[in-house]
């Protein structure tokens, strides 16, 4: 197996423990993501990352609890982390949008506290855990992991990570944490932080709204992936004319002049990513169009408007070259009946 898509059997016991807490079927658990038992009783044993997805996803559900039962009766309410990913996701920088989250997480009543600290050239993301709390370590690797993903989705690159410190000691040495931030790792230090270059901390967001509907779908399993790559061109242009996503994008000699490149130069870039300007902006209309489908308060007139189509007929031709699908059709079909005519 290649260890950097599975998991150690031990972290899957620790999840199994937090909960059997609260109260979740253990047997029923294992046989819906497929476990089996006698895994469990290996200690070097490894399981698909994607089936501790799933389980991790099961026990959130079951428990209702963002964080797995570890908090001994706190409870972080499923969409949660979603609320606080809509709170920073306008902010200009990820200095902001760290210290808003931050601040967001500070609300509720919760075992742990978080701060962002600027050192020189470096910087400093501290959590402090209540010592009293029976799966810390489980806490403590999950927020300084975690963050760091979103981070590096938040801004298009891997933040990469100078060093972390633990004020715990595995029971066993564990090359969990080599894959997990492939840093040097140090325990018993005395305080739970990650380290990483402060330049990151200035970079700008190139996520929006519309990018952000479509990773909270799935964003437990895109954290685990960290399959986050420099922005490429595409995705910096998705990103200018996302900034105000609608039917009136900018011309191709603007985006040209805003990218400091002459027409030739982008159209052969684009070109060499298998793509254009043109569709760039088809793929944004109709990311666009399924997102505010999403909304039941608008009406499919007036989607139609919120993207540039002036006759309610267009969008649907459009929509339905995207899709297969009319946009009531699609409404129906992936959002629930909204009583709107096909």
């Amino acid at each position: 197996m290649n260890q950097r898509r599975t998991i150690n059997v031990r972290r899957v016991v620790k999840v199994l423990q937090g909960a059997a807490r609260s109260g979740v079927s253990i047997p029923e658990l294992l046989d819906q993501c497929g476990i089996e038992r006698r895994v469990l009783e290996q200690p070097d044993a490894r399981i698909e990352r994607d089936t501790f997805i799933r389980l991790m996803l099961l026990v959130m559900e079951q428990t209702q609890d963002e964080f797995l039962g570890f908090g001994q009766g706190r409870k972080s309410k499923p969409g949660t982390f979603s609320m606080m990913a809509h709170a920073v996701i306008n902010c200009p920088t990820l200095d902001a949008a760290v210290r808003r989250g931050i601040r967001f997480y500070e609300l509720f009543d919760l075992n742990m506290r978080t701060w962002l600290r600027r050192e020189g050239d470096q910087a400093r993301l501290i959590t402090e855990v209540d010592p009293r709390l029976d799966f810390r370590d489980v806490i403590i690797d999950a927020m300084l992991f975690l963050s760091l993903r979103f981070m590096s989705w938040l801004v298009g690159k891997v933040v990469e990570p100078q060093a972390v410190y633990l004020d715990y000691q595995p029971l066993k040495e564990d090359d969990e944490h080599r894959f997990m931030f492939n840093c040097p790792t140090y325990y018993n230090s005395g305080v739970n932080q990650v380290v990483f270059p402060v330049h990151y901390l200035d970079l700008p967001l190139v996520r929006n709204e519309l990018s952000l509907s479509h990773f909270l779908r799935e964003s437990l399993a895109q954290l685990f992936e960290g399959n986050v790559h420099n922005v490429g061109l595409p995705a910096r242009i998705r990103g200018l004319l996302s900034e105000d996503y609608g039917g009136h994008f900018p011309d191709f000699g603007e985006v040209c002049r805003r990218l400091q490149m002459t027409p030739q130069t982008l159209r052969r870039r684009l070109k060499d990513d298998n793509t254009s300007y043109q569709e760039i902006k088809d793929s944004i209309r109709k990311d666009a169009s399924v997102y505010y489908l999403s909304k039941a308060e608008l009406s499919i007139d007036e989607i139609a408007l919120l993207m540039g189509f002036s006759e309610a007929s267009s969008f649907h031709r459009a929509f339905k070259k995207w899709t297969n699908m009319t946009p009531s059709a699609y409404r129906r079909t992936h959002f629930g009946d909204t009583n709107e005519h096909p």
